[in-house]
C-alpha cells in the first residue's frame, strides 16, 4: 500500500499524486485529511484528500514544495512509496441540500481540498456556483475538475491574465447580489478566508471556511494549528478543520502564523 501510481506537476511546486490507499479511498469523506510521510526520518505532513476512486482503490493528493518534508514527497515517482499513510481524518464537511445557491470558492492550492466539496454538493442537489483564484493563470490548478461538478465557474487572478483581474472576494460577492444564496464555503490563504467572511458577515451568510494549511501534525497534539472559534480554543485537526468563517479570529490566527514564516 502506499503505494505512488502516477505523479504530474501543477506547477514548479506544486504536484499531484495519485496514491495507492483503497481503505482511505472507501472511508474518505469531504474535508477528510491523511497525515504521510515520505520516509523513516520525515515529518508527519497534513494533506487533504483531493479525490478518491473507490473501484481502483486510489486517492488523489495535491502537495506543495514549502519545506524539506514536503520537497521530499513530491520527489518521489511512481513506482515509489510513501512511509507512512494514516486516515482519513478529521471532521467530514456537512453535506446537503441547501435552500438556495452554495458557492465555493478557494485560492492556490486550496482548489484542490475544496473539490470534493463541490463534488458532494453538487450531488446532493444543489446549484454549485465555483469561484477559484491564483495569483496568476499558470497557478491555477484543477480548473477542469471543478468545471465538471460548478453549475458555473468564476475565475479570478491578481494579474488577469485568466478569467477577471481582481481578488476571490469580488467574485462571491458578484453572486450573493443577484442570486440567493444559502451558503459559502471558504478554503485558502488566512486572509482570503478572513475578507471573505468579513464580506459575507455583511450579507448575512452562513460561510464556512477550511483551516487545514496552518496543521502541523494532525492529532491536536504540537499545539500549532490551535485557533480562537467563538472565544473558544479550538485545534484543527482535532476539532476541524471546517469552523464558522464568523467565529474564527482571523486576525490571531494570522499573527501566530508569522512566527512560522
Amino acid at each position: 500500500m502506499n503505494r505512488i501510481l502516477e505523479k504530474s506537476f501543477f506547477s514548479e511546486k506544486v504536484v499531484k499524486l495519485i496514491v495507492e490507499a483503497p481503505a482511505v479511498a472507501k472511508a474518505r469523506k469531504p474535508g477528510h485529511f491523511v497525515i504521510v510521510r515520505a520516509d523513516a526520518g520525515g515529518e508527519r505532513i497534513p494533506l487533504t484528500i483531493a479525490s478518491a476512486d473507490t473501484e481502483k482503490g486510489t486517492i488523489m493528493l495535491v502537495v506543495q514544495a514549502v519545506g524539506e518534508s514536503t520537497r521530499k514527497i513530491c520527489a518521489l515517482e511512481p513506482g515509489e512509496y510513501l512511509t507512512d499513510l494514516v486516515g482519513p481524518l478529521g471532521r467530514a464537511t456537512d453535506i446537503g441540500r441547501r435552500d438556495g445557491t452554495v458557492v465555493c470558492c478557494a485560492g492556490g492550492v486550496g482548489i484542490a481540498p475544496l473539490l470534493p466539496i463541490v463534488e458532494a454538493m453538487k450531488k446532493a442537489g444543489n446549484r454549485v456556483v465555483s469561484v477559484i483564484a491564483a495569483r496568476t493563470a499558470d497557478l491555477l490548478i484543477l480548473e477542469d475538475e471543478i468545471r465538471r461538478w460548478s453549475d458555473e465557474v468564476i475565475i479570478m487572478t491578481d494579474d488577469g491574465s485568466a478569467g477577471r483581474k481582481g481578488l476571490v472576494t469580488a467574485g462571491v460577492e458578484d453572486v450573493i447580489l443577484r442570486e440567493n444564496v444559502a451558503e459559502v464555503v471558504a478554503i485558502g490563504p488566512a486572509v482570503m478566508m478572513k475578507f471573505v467572511a468579513l464580506l459575507t458577515k455583511k450579507y448575512n451568510v452562513p460561510t464556512i471556511c477550511s483551516l487545514n494549511t496552518i496543521m502541523v501534525d494532525g492529532t491536536g497534539m504540537c499545539g500549532a494549528c490551535r485557533v480562537n472559534v467563538g472565544g473558544k480554543m479550538r485545534f484543527v485537526c482535532v476539532d476541524g478543520p471546517e469552523f464558522d468563517a464568523h467565529q474564527v479570529d482571523f486576525d490571531e490566527m494570522i499573527m501566530r502564523m508569522r512566527a512560522y514564516d
